[in-house]
């Protein structure tokens, strides 16, 4: 059974960091591109930053130079840091993971939130 589960959202306030953490089982963890997206209230969900199975990462132009993206292969996690963080990046944050080898093949976390907030 594949199972993606985030944790380290919360309350923060504006200029403000976080950490979101996803832990993956059920997969071969090194074989997937990964990936954090987000939702917020009344808007589609979108990519924040992802991170192949090469190691190769890219960034939505809102969070590049705030955010950072990293994996960690022996533990299969996939992190993000959040620094410098805006009212405007409160939103439901998921992670996704991708198989490098049959790209239909995806999965998704149940999303941890991320409120940004004075």
């Amino acid at each position: 059974q594949v199972q993606l589960v985030e944790s380290g959202g919360g309350l923060v306030q504006p200029g403000g960091s976080l950490r979101l953490s996803c832990a993956a089982s059920g997969i071969i963890f090194s074989s997937y591109s990964m990936g954090w997206y987000r939702q917020a209230s009344g808007r589609q969900r979108e990519l924040v930053a992802r991170i192949t199975s090469g190691g190769s990462t890219n960034y939505a132009d809102s969070v590049k130079g705030r955010f950072t993206i990293s994996r960690d292969n022996a533990q299969n996690t996939v992190s993000l840091q959040m620094n410098s963080l805006k009212i405007e990046d409160t939103a439901v944050y998921y992670c996704k993971g991708r198989s490098s080898t049959y790209s239909a093949l995806a999965y998704w976390g149940k999303g941890t939130l991320v409120t940004v907030s004075s």
